[in-house]
């Protein structure tokens, strides 16, 4: 990375930090998607993905305007069929499919990135739209007006969905292993849809071994869920295999400080003895 590289990535962590700091209700949340990939890909111009959306927001606020009968099937079409949002099923785990601004380029992405999409040319078009965060998929619930009811949409396939697809995708993921509750149905709060999107965005990078794209992720899902104790160990797990055991032991120890009972405490006290003996060979 350019020193200017550099300094770009650096200013939109300072806003996201900003953009994460205000109260829930506050948080814009396309806005911080948009500086989340601004960091990932330095001097994005986050303005004109802002104009978009903008954009986009008119046009569908029109077509949901000329079928005020039938609104979330127009907001369907505009979405699925007119402009041609879909589900990138050839490359799921390119790390582009996590950045909104690719996935307004491309019409593809993965669930949340394209649920991030459908709720924001949603809102704009006068819809109530919220996120659904399942295990392993992420759908929205669209209602016409605030007291609708509301229907279950999946961007990622394209449809309307029910309850029972809902568990058959739980059945496909997990073996039939993880029943349908209806806390999988709540709405996700904006914190809860940002750090799952990180969350997908570190994976990808710690499977590619990309370990400071990774890192850099683990500190920004800190920023907004600062309680979310796991990424201090895999903070510490990513910092000693870029050789920086100090810090990596510092954010092991405080996640066992934090989480005594972990179900994990056991595997990751090993680890942190592997890191004192590597920090104790280097002095």
């Amino acid at each position: 990375m350019t020193p200017a590289n550099k300094l770009q990535a650096e200013g939109a962590r300072r806003e996201f930090a900003a953009l994460v700091a205000r109260p829930e209700a506050a948080i814009d949340l396309a806005q911080a998607a948009l500086v989340v990939a601004a960091e990932e890909q330095p001097g994005l111009d986050v303005a004109h993905y802002r104009a978009q959306l903008l954009e986009l927001g008119l046009q569908a606020r029109a077509r949901v305007g000329e079928r005020e009968r039938a609104p979330i099937a127009a907001l369907n079409d505009f979405v699925f069929r007119e402009l041609g949002f879909t589900g990138n099923q050839e490359n799921y785990y390119d790390p582009r499919n996590s950045l909104l601004s690719y996935v307004l380029d491309a019409r593809r992405g993965i669930p949340i990135t394209l649920s991030l999409v459908y709720m924001e040319l949603g809102r704009r078009a006068g819809l109530h739209i919220e996120g659904v965060g399942l295990p392993g998929h992420f759908i929205v619930r669209a209602r016409a007006t605030e007291d609708a009811r509301g229907l279950l949409v999946d961007p990622f396939n394209g449809r309307i969905s029910s309850e029972a697809d809902c568990q058959q995708q739980l059945d496909t993921l997990y073996d039939g292993q993880v029943p349908l509750a209806q806390a999988h149905l709540r709405p996700a709060r904006p914190r809860e849809i940002l750090t799952r999107l990180l969350r997908n965005l570190k994976a990808i990078y710690a499977q590619t071994h990309h370990y400071r794209r990774a890192l850099a992720t683990v500190e920004r899902i800190l920023l907004v869920a600062p309680q979310a104790h796991e990424e201090h160990r895999d903070c510490g797990m990513l910092l000693a295999q870029l050789g920086r055991y100090a810090e990596a032991t510092r954010e092991v120890e405080t996640y066992l400080r934090r989480m005594p009972d972990a179900p994990d405490a056991e595997r990751v006290q090993v680890e942190l003895k592997k890191m004192r003996l590597q920090l104790a060979m280097l002095n």
